[in-house]
């Protein structure tokens, strides 16, 4: 091609490729670049629920438009005016209507000549109901004080402000305002130091309507008097005592047998340890399952029974009192031959079972006819109706009866041996030895008038042996702040019940398993809970077996003191014997029931 020809041809491209870019047709929506003729809106009314909420609203325009809108609830902020696409975007913004009736707002956009409206609609707020409590109420009725002091609280839920009366003179309240139609009352009390409960029934009244909240406070504790009868000298008698557990109660395969569930032999070192430590009485348990012959004469294995004598010497050489028994030969629905069930069921199996008891208890009691009087006999341990633990749902005056039956077929059956067994000490437990089974028996007839009631205390459940192990126990605590009074509610009514009219009655079994001493709240409210309760035991004359299986680890059931081989302290032993042997030992009259509640742990 001619080289000028050329050139003006690449000329002409260029200039035609400028003139179609300056040209090109606007994508994606652009607008134009000619103004427009008037205002456009994306929306020009708009539906609203009460809630309110925002959305965006785009305007075209010639120019930047203004905005009014009289309506304080709706809220349009400056936007960005884009004078190339002539277009502008607000946030609308509207607030939620409280009102219970529909609102309209109309918004103007103008721009010189121009105007467009949008008109907003919002829904109205729903139907409110009524609130208003129709009665006053307390969220509780009654409260409990410490004897040291405290303060608890009550909620009033009312239409009003509400008022009080009845307050008395030793207590203090303090009251936080009416809001949401409630309001809080706060009592407060110093130590009372007295020996009686103080009390307050106070109202608490708006207009018309009133309540009642019960205020108590602890009375100082008084230790009771020392009886002279014969009840409480047989306590101090019996003194602080120790179980040998899961011992020779042990069994496998309904066999019992002294290692079965893994202890070691017991020694003459066992007992001696017992007795330096400051234990007075021991407690060996007995099964005899495996070691009872065929009927009618239930001969005893000769081999055990000289085994268990061997172990009675050992703690009559070391100068302790001593009880033996029948143990898990009672049946909790596992077929054992002490089965209260079938005895209440049928009056024949009542009559077999009530055969071999006393041919059992007739060998026994002829084994040991010239012993001593430290050595006591105690009819069964812990006998329920098939696995029913609780006494009020077990029949228990049936029970009961039958259990006076047998406990009398073992008073007789022990008397009848002759020697030191016509005035031998014995024993009777009610229904699963607990002390609210011992209403539904009787002290069986006694011609040495010698025979205690028995019961087992383990309270309260879910802080001593129970799956919970609840974190503390007593008024400084937080898990179980009544704990003292439980306690000292229920020594008393032994003390009153038999102990002041002269029925001697023995704590057979107590315990709390023992808590890790790297835990130091955990570890001080175990060594109080058990000092406390020595000590309550101590005050009301009732001579206490605390239960030892010497299980070393963990779990509920964690109760190592004594090593049942050697009679040294197991794991952290020592610590809790010698607060229990000083709750129990001490002449200290300084050292009394309310100076152990005074110290209770504070953490």
């Amino acid at each position: 091609m001619h080289m000028k020809r050329l050139n003006a041809l690449l000329v002409f491209c260029a200039f035609s490729s400028i003139f179609a870019c300056n040209n090109k047709t606007p994508q994606g929506g652009e607008t134009p670049s000619t103004a427009p003729s008037d205002i456009s809106l994306s929306v020009s009314a708009k539906d609203v629920d009460a809630a309110g909420g925002s959305f965006d609203l785009t305007v075209t325009s010639p120019t930047r438009p203004s905005v009014s809108c009289p309506a304080d609830w709706v809220r349009i902020p400056e936007g960005t005016y884009n004078k190339e696409t002539y277009k502008i975007t607000y946030k609308v913004t509207v607030a939620a209507n409280e009102a219970t009736s529909e609102r309209t707002a109309n918004v103007t956009l103008t721009a010189g000549s121009l105007s467009k409206s949008l008109t907003i609609k919002q829904a109205a707020a729903p139907e409110k109901e009524d609130d208003t409590p129709k009665q006053l109420s307390l969220d509780k009725h009654s409260l409990s004080l410490a004897q040291k002091g405290g303060s608890a609280s009550v909620i009033v839920t009312t239409p009003e402000p509400a008022e009080l009366s009845g307050v008395p003179e030793w207590l203090e309240v303090t009251i936080t305002a009416f809001k949401n139609y409630k309001m809080k009352f706060t009592f407060k009390a110093g130590a009372n130091d007295s020996y009686d409960e103080r009390s307050a029934e106070v109202t608490v009244f708006a207009g018309s309507l009133s309540d009642k909240v019960v205020i108590k406070q602890d009375a100082k504790i008084k230790d009771p008097e020392a009886l002279d009868n014969a009840a409480w000298a047989r306590g101090m008698e019996l003194g602080l005592g120790w179980n040998l557990g899961n011992h020779f109660d042990a069994y496998t395969n309904d066999v019992a047998s002294e290692n079965a569930w893994g202890a070691p032999s017991a020694t003459q070192a066992t007992f001696n340890g017992l007795k330096a430590k400051g234990f007075t009485s021991v407690r060996i348990p007995i099964t005899w399952l495996g070691h009872i012959g065929a009927a009618p004469d239930y001969t005893l294995d000769e081999v055990w029974l000289n085994r268990v004598a061997e172990v009675v010497g050992y703690a009559e050489n070391a100068g302790l009192k001593a009880i033996i028994n029948t143990h898990h030969d009672e049946d909790h629905g596992d077929g054992h031959w002490l089965n209260l069930k079938k005895a209440v069921d049928s009056a024949t199996e009542n009559t077999k079972i009530k055969e071999e008891f006393a041919a059992v208890w007739t060998q026994i009691a002829n084994k040991f006819k010239d012993k001593g009087d430290f050595l006591m006999f105690e009819s069964f341990n812990e006998l329920i109706y098939g696995d029913n633990w609780d006494v009020n749902s077990s029949n228990p005056t049936k029970c009961g009866k039958i259990l006076d039956e047998w406990n009398q077929v073992f008073v007789d059956a022990v008397r009848a041996t002759g020697g030191n067994n016509e005035t031998r000490w014995l024993g009777v437990p009610g229904y699963a030895a607990s002390p609210n089974g011992l209403k539904y028996i009787n002290v069986p007839d006694d011609p040495a008038g010698k025979t205690m009631l028995a019961f087992h205390c383990y309270d309260p459940y879910d802080y001593t042996i129970g799956n919970k192990q609840l974190a503390d126990w007593g008024h400084t605590g937080t898990a179980y702040k009544n704990g003292e009074n439980e306690i000292n509610a229920l020594m008393k009514s032994i003390y009153e019940t038999y102990i002041a009219k002269n029925v001697p009655i023995y704590m057979g079994e107590f315990g709390c398993s023992m808590r890790s001493k790297s835990n130091n709240k955990a570890w001080a409210f175990y060594l109080y809970y058990l000092e406390y309760f020595v000590k309550c035991a101590r005050s009301y004359g009732i001579a206490a077996f605390l239960w030892d299986n010497a299980a070393e680890g963990a779990g509920v059931e964690h109760h190592p003191y004594i090593n049942h081989g050697t009679g040294a302290y197991m794991e952290n032993g020592k610590e809790p014997v010698e607060a229990m042997v000083k709750a129990w030992s001490s002449t200290d009259a300084n050292y009394t029931l309310q100076s152990v509640y005074d110290s209770a742990p504070q953490f």
